[in-house]
C-alpha cells in the first residue's frame, strides 16, 4: 500500500532550474559508457546536451542538466536560456528507462545463456556434441517425387500460416503486462519500487528513499516538476519591481489592448551564502519587460509579482548571452524584453508566450488562484 506525501512542506532555498533531471547514478554511468550512442542520438534529435552537475552524497541519484547545444536549432531560435519542455524531459526519462532495462538484460544474460546451452548444442548442424542422436539420412527421390514432396511442403506451410497470427493475439496481453510492470518502475532509480510513495497533488509514485533524496535537492515532483511547498529562490533581496501602463502602445498580436511595462532594478551588492561565490561583488542591473494590458496579460502580471516576492525571477550566475560570471541573470521564467521582432528577438508577436510563461510559473509553484 503506497503512502501519501503531504503538500504542506517547508520552504525551499536556492532556485534549481527546470532543466535538471534526477536519475540513478548507475543508469547515468551506463549511459556515459556503454549507452553512449543512445545519449548522442538523444542530443542530436533534441538539440540538447546532458551533463551531470551534482552527485548524491551516497551515490544513490544524481542531477543531470539538459542544456542547448551550441549551433542547434534551439540556439538559433533564441532558446538558449529557455526551460526544457515536458515532452523533452519525458524523452530523456524514457531514455533512462530503456538504459535500465538494457542493464537488467545484460545482468541476466549469463544465466540465460547457461540455461539454453544444451538446446543450442542439440541444434549444431553437424551433430557434434549434441545430446540427441543424429537424424536419419534422407532417401534419394526421383524428380517427380521431389516435385510432389515440395508441393506437400507448400501445403503444410499454408496450413501452418494461420498459427503465425497467434503471437499477434498475445501482443495485447503482453503489452498490458509490460504497462503494468512499467507502472511499478521508479522514474528516479529505474528499478522496481520499494516502499512505493505517491505524491498527493500530481499522483506520481517513486521509491520512498529515492523521493527523499530528490526532495533534498528540490521539493518538486521529478517527473512533472510540480512544486510541493513554497519555493524561495536566491534572487538578490535588494531589487524592486515597478509597473507602468501605456494605453496607446499596442503589442503585435494583441491589438486593441495597451501595454504593461515591467521595470526590474537591482543595485550592486555582495553575494550571500546562498549564491555561487559568497562575498564576491556583483554589478547592478535594470531590466524592462512587456505584457499586453489584457485580462490574460494582467493575470500573468499578478503571477510574476508573486514570483518576484518569492525571489524566483532572477538569480546570480553566468550570463548565457555575454558569458560574464557573477552577474544577475534570468532564472527560467521567460520575459519579453522587446516589443517587436517575434520569439527570435524575445519580442512580439508570439501567440503561445502567455501560455508558456504560465507553465514556467506553475513549475515554480506559482498559480493564478
Amino acid at each position: 500500500m503506497g503512502s501519501q506525501v503531504s503538500s504542506d512542506e517547508m520552504s525551499v532555498r536556492a532556485g534549481q532550474g527546470s532543466d535538471e533531471v534526477l536519475v540513478s547514478q548507475a543508469v547515468w554511468d551506463y549511459l556515459a559508457a556503454a549507452g553512449r550512442p543512445w545519449l548522442v542520438d538523444f542530443e542530436d534529435k533534441q538539440g540538447l546536451s546532458a551533463d551531470i552537475i551534482r552527485r548524491g552524497e551516497r551515490g544513490g541519484c544524481c542531477a543531470v542538466r539538459l542544456s542547448p547545444v551550441e549551433g542547434s536549432s534551439r540556439a538559433r531560435t533564441g532558446m538558449m536560456e529557455g526551460p526544457v519542455s515536458p515532452v523533452t524531459r519525458k524523452a530523456f526519462i524514457d531514455l533512462c528507462r530503456c538504459a535500465r532495462k538494457e542493464m537488467t538484460k545484460q545482468e541476466a544474460a549469463p544465466k540465460r545463456k547457461r540455461s539454453l546451452l544444451p538446446c543450442m548444442m542439440s541444434m549444431e548442424p553437424d551433430g557434434e556434441g549434441t545430446l540427441l542422436p543424429p537424424p536419419p539420412p534422407h532417401p534419394r527421390r526421383s524428380q517427380r517425387q521431389q516435385q510432389k514432396y515440395r508441393k506437400n511442403a507448400d501445403m503444410d506451410t499454408c496450413v501452418v500460416l494461420p498459427m503465425q497470427h497467434e503471437p499477434t493475439a498475445r501482443t495485447g496481453t503482453e503489452l498490458a503486462i509490460g504497462h503494468e510492470e512499467e507502472s511499478n518502475v521508479c522514474s528516479i532509480c529505474m528499478g522496481e519500487m520499494v516502499e512505493k510513495t505517491t505524491l498527493d497533488k500530481c499522483g506520481h509514485s517513486f521509491c520512498r528513499s529515492c523521493l527523499e533524496q530528490a526532495f533534498q535537492v528540490k521539493k518538486a515532483c521529478p517527473v512533472c516538476r510540480l512544486v510541493y511547498g513554497q519555493l524561495i529562490g536566491n534572487q538578490p533581496a535588494n531589487g524592486t519591481m515597478m509597473v507602468e501602463r501605456d494605453p496607446d502602445l499596442e503589442l503585435p498580436g494583441h491589438e486593441g489592448y495597451g501595454c504593461i511595462c515591467i521595470i526590474y532594478s537591482f543595485p550592486p551588492g555582495l553575494q550571500a551564502q546562498e549564491h555561487p561565490n559568497p562575498g564576491v561583488r556583483y554589478p547592478g542591473t535594470d531590466r524592462v519587460a512587456y505584457l499586453p494590458d489584457s485580462p490574460e496579460g494582467n493575470r500573468v502580471l499578478r503571477m510574476l509579482r508573486r514570483a518576484f516576492e518569492q525571489r524566483l525571477i532572477f538569480t546570480i550566475g553566468t550570463s548565457m548571452t555575454t558569458g560574464m560570471n557573477n552577474v544577475i541573470t534570468w532564472n527560467d521564467i521567460h520575459h519579453k524584453t522587446s516589443i517587436w521582432g517575434g520569439p527570435r528577438c524575445f519580442g512580439y508577436p508570439d501567440p503561445t508566450y502567455l501560455v508558456r510563461v504560465t507553465e514556467e510559473l506553475r513549475e515554480k509553484g506559482i498559480t493564478a488562484d
